[in-house]
């Protein structure tokens, strides 16, 4: 059975676009996703996995960034931004926890925009570290989709820009 993300029942027989609109703590990826353009691709058949950053994650961006960002002229660094989060087919958390045991304490997680997350372990959670240096925890995990999986995050990842 699926993990509810922000008080909402999320339905293995959606995609990935459908469930996180229904969750409130994720209506700023949601409104992000739109300005981007990415809908359609994460309607699509993926698989996908997302790690998708919650709206406290976005509040913790410097003021006025999220309006920036999702303004028309700054699509291209939106979606660079968006598809760090995203990595080709499905990741589940056991994936994860086997891969940073056989890496001696590390993964690399290689994302469709070109970013290479570290997942490493602290205290029994999965964190994830992006190219500059900022870390997320994994808040809820395995959250499947009819097109991949959604791992909700704490921070917004970030590429080397």
């Amino acid at each position: 059975m699926n993990p509810m993300v922000g008080g909402a029942k999320m339905y293995e027989s959606k995609p990935i676009a459908a469930n996180a609109s229904a969750a409130p703590n994720l209506t700023t990826l949601v409104a992000a996703v739109k300005a981007a353009g990415l809908v359609e691709t994460l309607s699509g058949p993926g698989p996908f996995t997302v790690f998708a950053p919650t709206n406290d994650a976005f509040d913790k961006l410097p003021a006025g960034t999220v309006e920036t960002l999702v303004k028309p002229e700054n699509k291209e660094t939106l979606t660079k931004i968006l598809t760090c989060h995203v990595a080709s087919g499905v990741i589940t958390a056991e994936n994860i926890v086997a891969t940073i045991e056989k890496g001696k304490g590390m993964a690399k997680i290689e994302t469709l925009g070109g970013c290479e997350l570290t997942a490493t372990m602290k205290d029994g959670m999965v964190m994830l570290t992006d190219p500059k240096g900022d870390v997320a925890t994994v808040e809820t995990a395995d959250v499947r989709q009819s097109n991949g999986m959604v791992h909700v995050i704490s921070t917004v990842m970030l590429p080397k820009m």
